[in-house]
């Protein structure tokens, strides 16, 4: 789980609530599902609509894929520096042919890094390992960030959707106001709440949803180029001490791999 998302998620909607909680005794008023069907029901067929339904549960998916820990953690950026220097020691000391061996029970795990070590064992130079992963990695990171895209989408249309269920009830409110005008002020009241549910869900759910979920793939974007980078100079054969510095002048020099170091453990 990740806490701070959790923790953060709890701490706006507990503000929300206090501030209700402060201002008035009549809680229920804040409570009508007539508007937040029309809300999340509308934006939900928009979306369906506009996008094809793969995709749209793949977005759904990563709103709540954001109170889950992200796959790639910071710290993880140097063990892969560290696992290409591994190989370039490998392959310095037994070819080529040691690197297939060694990497078998990665491939299973991660597809891309599987992919990287198949072009290096079939004798492809650094540029054309470096070029034949960049296009995987931009392609994958196009088709993972469609989902982004219709998170975007999805809280552009929630608050549209909130003031049409705002205008429905305002229609309704001064089709009754002939008959009892003391209705207009609840009546008011209960119009204005499609918007306040349109309003909270595009930016307390949809809008974050959104911008962590490119966060993520990017990091996951940064951390093959990283790993594109060391896998293309393994295939050419440069000795890891300069595998070493140029996987390393990617990263934050807090978080760098030392050969040495790592020797004397």
């Amino acid at each position: 789980m990740s806490l701070p998302t959790i923790i953060a998620f709890t701490l706006s909607l507990l503000l929300f609530l206090g501030a209700i909680v402060e201002s008035t005794t009549n809680f229920k008023i804040f409570l009508h599902l007539t508007g937040f069907l029309m809300v999340v029901g509308g934006t939900l067929a928009a979306t369906h609509v506009g996008f094809e339904a793969r995709y749209v549960k793949q977005a759904l998916g990563n709103i709540r894929a954001i109170f889950f820990s992200p796959k790639m953690a910071r710290g993880m950026l140097t063990n892969e520096v560290a696992r290409v220097i591994r190989w370039g020691y490998l392959v310095q000391k037994s070819g080529i042919q040691a690197l297939e061996a060694d990497s078998k029970s990665i491939k299973g795990q991660d597809a891309f890094l599987g992919f990287g070590v198949n072009l290096v064992v079939s004798g492809y130079t650094g540029a054309e390992v470096r070029q034949l992963l960049e296009n995987q990695i931009e392609s994958t990171f196009q088709r993972h960030t469609v989902s982004v895209e219709i998170l975007k989408y999805m809280a552009s249309n929630a608050p549209a959707f909130g003031m049409m269920a705002t205008l429905v009830g305002l229609v309704i409110m001064l089709d009754n106001m002939g008959s009892d005008p003391s209705k207009l002020g609840p009546g008011m009241a209960v119009g204005l709440l499609g918007t306040l549910y349109g309003v909270l869900f595009a930016r307390l759910i949809l809008m974050p949803a959104a911008e962590k979920a490119h966060q993520r793939e990017s990091i996951i974007r940064f951390r093959n180029m990283l790993v594109a980078e060391g896998l293309a100079l393994l295939a050419d054969r440069r000795n890891p001490r300069f595998i070493q510095d140029a996987m390393n002048s990617y990263l934050d020099p807090a978080i760098h791999f030392d050969i040495d170091k790592a020797a004397k453990k």
